[in-house]
């Protein structure tokens, strides 16, 4: 196996998702206390990862799923969501917190939830991905999905790490419940707004 093929994929992979470790952290935290949350977490981070790899492979062999005009309103899924996390904080800071078992039923963000909002914050990760793809052949794309799915595992350790420090998870425990909505809307209007969706 080339070292140098290794070493580009670790590299690529880094630069396009440094951004998902933030997002993760707010995951880890939200669903801290929660049994399971980590399970769901780092499932729904492989989920929505495995779908842009998916993507940016098929794309690389000619069969685009989405139309390239189609990326930018990923942007609404994160939007959508970091939305609903924001109306769900006003309620909960509205009813004075007293749904704690309400809460701990739901357990932190789902499978499904952190798979979209990789998947859509992935958007631009495609289109990097597709040329390099295209010209690293079969046996080195074999090779970047594989460095890609281990660095997963590697990007949410570093987001439960950095979100159970003492002082990162007392002002991620604090302040998380506003910064989750927050940074959802900004990708989702960063998405669609680089994007060019509805004309912006």
């Amino acid at each position: 196996m080339d070292l140098g093929i290794i070493g580009q994929a670790a590299g690529l992979f880094a630069v396009t998702n440094i951004d998902d470790i933030l997002i993760l952290a707010l995951f880890f935290a939200q669903g801290a206390g929660h049994p399971g949350s980590t399970r769901r977490i780092v499932l729904g981070q492989y989920l929505g990862f495995a779908a842009i790899l998916a993507v940016a492979v098929a794309a690389a062999f000619g069969a685009t799923f989405l139309p390239e005009s189609a990326i930018p309103y990923l942007g609404l899924l994160p939007l959508a969501l970091g939305l609903k996390a924001a109306w769900q904080a006003w309620k909960d800071h509205r009813d004075g917190d007293g749904d704690e078992e309400e809460q701990t039923k739901e357990g932190g963000p789902s499978s499904l939830e952190v798979a979209a909002v990789t998947f859509a914050n992935g958007g631009d990760n495609i289109g990097v991905y597709v040329p390099v793809f295209a010209t690293a052949g079969v046996g080195g794309m074999s090779v970047y999905a594989v460095v890609f799915l281990v660095l997963v595992a590697v990007w949410c350790f570093a987001g439960k790490f950095f979100a159970t420090r003492p002082v990162i998870a007392k002002a991620l425990a604090r302040w998380g419940h506003i910064l989750l909505p927050l940074v959802l809307i900004a990708i989702g209007l960063l998405i669609l707004i680089e994007g060019g969706a509805f004309g912006l």
